[in-house]
């Protein structure tokens, strides 16, 4: 039996992206998108219509930049780089997101045994 594939929550294809292009380094969007079902084991999957625009918002705002190269089977792609504003604003987002797991943590097991 398979599992089914979890839509992406809200807020959380940036600190995606941010995190494997900080993992990774310059990556292109197709990359990044089979890194994260990847690292999801396939419970995540991104389409295009998803991942690009997230893509353009955060180049706007500073956090990735790209070029043109082009990719392993010789096709042009726009690659793209975490920049220092970007790294910084990875660290934020994951201390947000710890704090939240770790919140959500003691909701669902008041007890406190994990």
């Amino acid at each position: 039996m398979t599992q089914p594939r979890s839509d992406v929550l809200q807020g959380t294809l940036d600190l995606m992206v941010l995190k494997t292009l900080d993992t990774l380094g310059a990556m292109h969007g197709y990359g990044i998108a089979q890194r994260i079902q990847q690292v999801s084991e396939n419970l995540l999957q991104l389409n295009q219509g998803t991942l690009y625009p997230a893509l353009l918002r955060l180049e706007q705002k500073g956090w990735i930049t790209s070029k043109w190269g082009t990719s392993e089977n010789n096709r042009r792609a726009r690659f793209y780089s975490l920049t220092k504003s970007g790294q910084k604003q990875l660290a934020r987002e994951a201390e947000g997101w710890e704090r939240i797991a770790a919140v959500m943590g003691r909701v669902l097991n008041p007890g406190g045994t994990s």
